[in-house]
């Protein structure tokens, strides 16, 4: 069965990214998890190639391709290298970063941003969790109060990715006590007195995406950076996160594949009592399985990038795709490893990495549990139920 979701410009755009990664990220996947950072290097590199910010309008240094099947194209051939990291980071930078800049910024903050953003001299950062606030919004506990004609934030931020390299942060703060409407959107940019990084944090996947604790000690920036409207970060958040949840599921659902090809090819290569491991019932079970639910799935995430591309995408569609694919992923890789065996835990093997990275998946950009939550309020709102409580805030 062919996909019919790309074109002849995507397909050639693919030749493009695979050369790009064989050149500029390939070679240096093992140094980066060693060193626990990219480098900007490679950021400068992706914006003069057009791997990053095709989304930014042309006026402001980029394509002015909204189509997110050229992201998907970037998942997808990142996956296919193993780069989980470098994916995550340029997913936070497209996805996240330039459409909240580009969609609520005024004009001198696009031209402050988009730009740098576009060409990868810029990298930006989203700083919302908190230690004691993830999903739950009513937790954070960061705060800006506006003084004359600037704000002054105190507070801190934990689990920041690109939190050590970011050159601007936009810090969910609260500006007020009003239920959703407490909270407000501010960039804080890199040298700003008052605003520290903590320790770069080690995680057990991810090594080369630099995730950070975030400092906010009476923190000045000027009235212009708000970004948005004051009082709506909420519904700020919320508009943008079906862009963010594809994102990630189109990354998954890119990365189980990649590793199941992988995993197909060891499997008639690889013999045991006398015969490829392919050739038993079981191990052809379980690959038809897989290579089943991956297709069937394959059909729901392109029907969402459509619908994405075209303004149609909801959230609940985006959060049936989010927590469905990166489920999927974990199925996928962690039966993949069996059928490597002893191999499977080896470091060097693919699918090792791969198991390490997509352990995250299910939990940042909302985890699976608050996904089931959201869809679940839809299906009872359909029959007249009371979706949640009017002080319940999450991030949908």
């Amino acid at each position: 069965m062919q996909r019919s979701l790309y074109t002849a410009d995507h397909k050639a755009y693919r030749e493009m990214v695979r050369e790009f990664i064989a050149r500029e990220v390939s070679p240096h996947l093992e140094r980066w998890d060693d060193e626990c950072n990219t480098g900007r290097e490679v950021w400068r590199a992706a914006g003069k190639q057009g791997v990053i910010g095709l989304g930014v309008p042309e006026e402001f240094g980029g394509a002015g391709q909204p189509d997110f099947r050229y992201r998907m194209v970037v998942c997808e051939e990142l996956a296919q290298a193993g780069a989980a990291s470098l994916s995550s980071s340029f997913g936070l930078q497209d996805d996240i970063v330039i459409p909240y800049v580009a969609d609520l910024g005024t004009d001198d903050q696009k031209r402050r941003w988009l730009p740098g953003l576009a060409s990868g001299e810029l990298i930006g950062a989203i700083a919302m969790t908190e230690p004691g606030a993830g999903s739950d919004l009513q937790g954070v506990r960061t705060t800006a109060v506006q003084k004359g004609d600037e704000w002054v934030i105190n507070g801190q931020k934990t689990f920041i990715t690109s939190g050590v390299n970011a050159d601007f942060v936009i810090v969910v703060a609260r500006t007020a006590d009003a239920g959703s409407r407490s909270f407000s959107l501010i960039v804080v940019e890199t040298g700003t007195c008052g605003f520290t990084r903590g320790r770069q944090l080690h995680k057990i996947g991810l090594r080369a995406q630099d995730t950070a604790e975030l400092y906010f000690d009476n923190v000045r920036v000027p009235e212009v950076n708000l970004l948005g409207t004051e009082g709506r970060g909420f519904f700020h958040l919320m508009e943008h996160l079906p862009q963010e949840r594809i994102g990630i599921a189109a990354f998954a659902l890119a990365a189980a594949e990649a590793v199941l090809a992988e995993t197909i090819r060891y499997c008639f290569d690889r013999t045991a009592f006398g015969q490829p491991i392919g050739d038993f019932q079981n191990t052809r079970f379980q690959l038809a399985e897989m290579t089943t639910e991956c297709h069937v799935t394959r059909s729901f995430v392109d029907d969402c990038v459509r619908a994405l591309n075209t303004g149609d995408l909801s959230s609940v569609d985006a959060a049936k795709a989010k927590w469905w694919t990166t489920e999927l992923q974990q199925r996928v890789i962690t039966r993949c490893l069996q059928l490597h065996g002893g191999y499977g835990y080896m470091i060097e093997y693919a699918v090792a990495r791969a198991f390490l990275d997509a352990r995250i998946q299910t939990i940042y950009g909302g985890t699976t549990e608050i996904m089931k939550e959201i869809i679940g309020r839809a299906i009872a709102s359909h029959h007249g139920r009371s979706k949640a409580s009017p002080n319940r805030t999450f991030y949908e």
